[in-house]
């Protein structure tokens, strides 16, 4: 079993990027829109009630496909560095697979601001991700997470050995999922 964790800031190209490699390989996407989007239908994400029910779900997900037969899932989502809840996230969800003898890769995306404002607006992710069609709340709240939080890491504070970190500015998803393929021969 592989688990693909893909993070990075808002609209840097995790989706996409996993949309790539799933179709390169035989993982399965699970991006994190697919529940905060599901559960948005009730409860906005930033409730109580909407983070329990995000969180339940994904973690549901993990349990069923970490015990199953498939060869492996990618997982996208935003990781803020200067919250110790996200690291704590991070570390159960891969101790998870790999107690059931999976094994993780990580995959950070960066990107410059200017590009990252150009894909907020790119259909691929206003199709797949419907609560990002207020394109201009979308924008506002990419800028104010600039301010808010630290969406990549510091050089060297990643010290997994299964990790990458691909600037992918100047480059396109199918690009980058060869990239990843190749250095965890996915």
């Amino acid at each position: 079993m592989k688990l693909v964790i893909i993070f990075g800031p808002q609209a840097v190209g995790k989706m996409t990027v996993g949309q790539e490699l799933a179709k390169i390989t035989d993982l399965k996407l699970f991006h994190n829109h697919m529940t905060i989007d599901l559960v948005g239908i009730f409860f906005d994400y930033g409730t109580k009630e909407g983070k329990r029910l995000v969180n339940l779900f994904r973690q549901e997900i993990f349990e069923e496909v970490s015990k199953s037969n498939l060869y492996g899932i990618i997982f996208t989502f935003v990781w803020a560095f200067d919250m110790q809840e996200d690291w704590n996230n991070v570390k159960r969800l891969a101790e998870l697979f790999e107690s059931r003898g999976g094994t993780t890769y990580y995959v950070e995306l960066e990107a410059s601001v200017n590009e990252r404002l150009d894909r907020n607006k790119s259909v691929n992710r206003l199709e797949h991700k419907p609560s990002k069609r207020n394109v201009e709340w979308s924008e506002n709240e990419l800028k104010r997470s600039l301010e808010k939080h630290r969406l990549n890491s510091i050089d060297g504070e990643i010290i997994y050995s299964n990790y990458v970190r691909i600037d992918n500015t100047c480059l396109k998803a199918d690009e980058v999922a060869v990239l990843i393929k190749k250095k965890f021969s996915l």
